[in-house]
């Protein structure tokens, strides 16, 4: 039985889309050849992985000769939102409290890390409407 379709990046699906972030259009041997040596893939498989990006709405290709040029309709930052809407749905009862909470239960974080996120606490407080009482 097949998959079903997910709206989100497979872990193979992400690290082709990491290599068109950062290299820009390419075409499916450009992206074959930006492969770490020691993960390598196949042209064809590289090339499926592509059109199921394409049929997702994360790229679009256009002619250039007789290649292919694979361009990203999806930034990076866009992704990452994506990704962690579904995770909090899937794992968090949809919550971003709770998955915040998460991960300052989970992982050790530097004292730069927490006050970063302590500078975003302030300013996403300083974004909120006052009250009208």
């Amino acid at each position: 039985m097949a998959r079903p379709s997910s709206s989100t990046l497979t872990d193979a699906e992400l690290r082709l889309m990491q290599i068109l972030w950062h290299r820009g259009p390419s075409t499916v041997g450009e992206v074959v050849a930006a492969l770490p040596a020691d993960q390598p893939l196949a042209y064809s498989t590289v090339l499926t992985t592509l059109r199921i990006l394409e049929k997702k709405g994360y790229l679009r290709h256009e002619r250039r000769g007789r290649a292919y040029v694979y361009h990203t309709l999806v930034a990076q930052r866009e992704a990452r939102g994506k990704a962690l809407r579904h995770l909090m749905r899937r794992f968090f009862d949809d919550s971003p409290e709770q998955l915040v909470l998460g991960v300052l239960q989970h992982e050790q974080l530097g004292a730069d890390d927490l006050a970063r996120l302590q500078q975003l606490l302030t300013d996403h407080g300083d974004d909120t409407p006052e009250d009208d009482a």
